[in-house]
């Protein structure tokens, strides 16, 4: 089911989208033009001033009400099945590989661009991506009222996406994010079984571990064995 009672994760993510934003609006215009700048994410920054905290942080800002209603929607619909499914942890790590991948590719893609980017769309479109491949025909009503197979949503929005980021229209929508978030998104869930990191370096300690037990199994086998082989039962 769609939606429900929304799972800790979710709920967190909730909170705090909502505290930033909640933020942002109090803190007036000069300082929300010096928050976006710190904490959004801006391409050239992260490139020549190695600001590498906006990767994560362009996340938790939003730039209007519609844009957070949005984005916190979606989280709230899809996330929570997401989560349930995955379990806590690796629903969260989920969520910022595709957010931070789709900052990586909007850097990537305009490295010397000056303008903020701000919002969870990269992470969202992620979950959308996740929930399209897990269930495909699960029914999703588009704007309340249109129902729709989850696989052809995902589709029609990674192709509007795609066209959007390409022909650059859609005013200051940052459309290279939203994809970049459902490229990571499929990357993660059916991409190459990329080792996790130190698993090689577990995998060789626990060969010389079991290679190191054999040995001194064999000397103790054999020592025993000597000892039991005395002369005189030879001799019977």
């Amino acid at each position: 089911m769609i939606g429900g009672s929304a799972t800790p994760a979710v709920k967190g993510l909730l909170i705090a989208n909502v505290s930033v934003f909640l933020f942002q609006a109090l803190a007036g215009t000069f300082a929300q033009v010096r928050l976006d700048r710190l904490f959004g994410l801006v391409p050239y920054e992260v490139v020549h001033h190695l600001f590498l905290w906006q990767l994560a942080t362009y996340m938790f800002l939003h730039g209007g009400l519609l844009h957070i209603a949005f984005n916190l929607l979606a989280l709230w619909m899809f996330g929570s099945e997401l989560e349930s499914l995955w379990g806590t942890r690796r629903f969260m790590r989920f969520y910022f590989i595709t957010g931070i991948g789709a900052a990586i590719i909007s850097t990537l893609v305009t490295p010397s661009s000056p303008i903020p980017i701000i919002g969870a769309s990269g992470a969202i479109y992620g979950l959308l991506a996740a929930y399209g491949l897990l269930f495909p025909d699960r029914v999703i009503l588009l704007y309340f009222v249109l129902p729709i197979r989850a696989k052809y949503l995902v589709l029609i929005l990674g192709l509007v996406t795609f066209w959007s980021s390409v022909s650059a229209v859609g005013g200051g929508v940052a459309h290279v994010a939203h994809l970049g978030g459902m490229v990571f998104g499929w990357l993660y869930l059916r991409g190459p079984r990329w080792p996790r990191f130190g698993s090689g370096l577990r995998d060789a300690y626990g060969r010389w571990r079991r290679d190191r037990l054999r040995k001194r199994f064999q000397v103790y086998y054999q020592k025993t064995r000597g000892e039991n082989d005395r002369p005189e039962d030879k001799k019977r």
